[in-house]
């Protein structure tokens, strides 16, 4: 028996029990619009590979990382003692920032196409979903080098949800384990960065797949308005998927240029007692709503300020979440302009913010 006929009888072996020719045939068959906005496809690709690089650098991270009283001192042992330890810490780090960047990305897009439409309502919500626990996985990971940068940051991040009312202080002293950041909070967070985000994360980004795959990629408005012989389209396979393995592989290189010339720096080890440092402040992600509880606190008294904050950002998410529901028909009509230019005031405010919160802390 030849080794081809080997091979052939082994794939036909797998193939009857997994059925791989279907997928295949299905990928073969399967088509990507092809148009001048075409290239806003690649950024959900983009935040799958940096996706893939935090699991394979986390777990390697995970391997010489112990969370509590020696969270330093570990940390410090993989930025200066283990060979290359340095390198995948920084690309840990980058690959988390480009990865919430990219997600943004991919949601403007998805927003301004109008890909959030009948049927992909389900899409937008649990790509939604996907961003706030990619932002709670950046959030939990700043802290667990607990050296003073990451301490103080956390500390302030936390006034966040603490300025929820009734419930905020609650649940900001269940994530510290007591009234202020300690060890214990280093353990929370090891636990729900490590465990609890990805067993929430990896079946809803599964779902996620499934529905681009069963739904297909949106075409924009302006494609819409062409009669369907016009449109054009490239085979799935081997064309776009190529194009997108190329992404990834650009992807790739931007991450290894910053996390080698720009490492990840890793500061003195945290002193409760001591003074927080000048320039504090959450990261760039959280910037925003931070720069909105500031801003009201200081025209409204008290805590009146930082609800009134709280109220309007969760508002913003609460409509930003429901435009499926508004915008549904599949014209250029009032609700989808109406939309468009929430969408506009959206980004310019999310910059502003984010820009005037960056700018004061200099």
């Amino acid at each position: 028996m030849t080794s081809k006929s080997i091979a052939n009888s082994l794939y036909g072996w797998v193939d009857e029990r997994l059925g791989i020719s279907e997928v295949a045939a299905f990928a073969r068959h399967k088509t990507v619009p092809a148009h001048r906005y075409s290239f806003w496809y690649y950024w959900g690709g983009i935040s799958l590979f940096l996706f893939l690089v935090q699991c394979f650098t986390g777990v390697l991270l995970l391997v010489y990382y112990r969370p509590g009283v020696d969270a330093f001192e570990s940390v410090r042992q993989i930025t200066f003692v283990m060979r290359f330890g340095w390198l995948i810490r920084s690309a840990h780090a980058w690959s988390a920032n480009l990865m919430i960047f990219a997600i943004m990305v991919h949601m403007f897009s998805v927003f301004f196409m109008k890909a959030y439409r009948k049927p992909r309502e389900f899409g937008w919500l649990s790509g939604m979903a996907l961003l706030a626990l990619a932002t709670v996985f950046g959030f939990s990971g700043y802290l667990l080098p607990m050296d003073e940068l990451s301490y103080f940051a956390t500390k302030v991040g936390l006034q966040i949800p603490a300025a929820v009312p009734f419930i905020g202080p609650a649940i900001a002293n269940i994530l510290r384990g007591g009234p202020d950041v300690s060890e214990f909070t280093v353990q929370r967070f090891f636990a729900l960065h490590v465990v609890v985000l990805p067993a929430l994360f990896l079946p809803l980004l599964g779902f996620h797949l499934w529905l681009v795959q069963k739904h297909g990629n949106a075409i924009p408005p302006s494609e819409e308005l062409k009669h369907p012989s016009e449109r054009k389209s490239i085979p799935f396979m081997p064309a776009f998927l190529r194009k997108d393995l190329a992404m990834w592989l650009i992807s790739l290189n931007v991450l290894a240029l910053l996390a080698s010339v720009f490492p990840w720096s890793l500061g003195k080890q945290y002193d409760a007692l001591s003074p927080a440092p000048l320039g504090i402040h959450p990261e760039w992600y959280f910037m925003s709503p931070f720069e909105m509880l500031k801003v009201l606190g200081t025209i409204l008294p008290g805590e009146a300020g930082e609800i009134a904050g709280l109220l309007l950002f969760t508002l913003g998410i609460a409509l930003w979440l429901l435009i499926p529901f508004y915008d549904t028909r599949k014209d250029s009509g009032r609700r989808a302009r109406t939309a468009h230019y929430f969408g506009i005031v959206a980004v310019v405010l999310l910059l502003t913010t984010t820009a005037i919160g960056y700018w004061t802390i200099r």
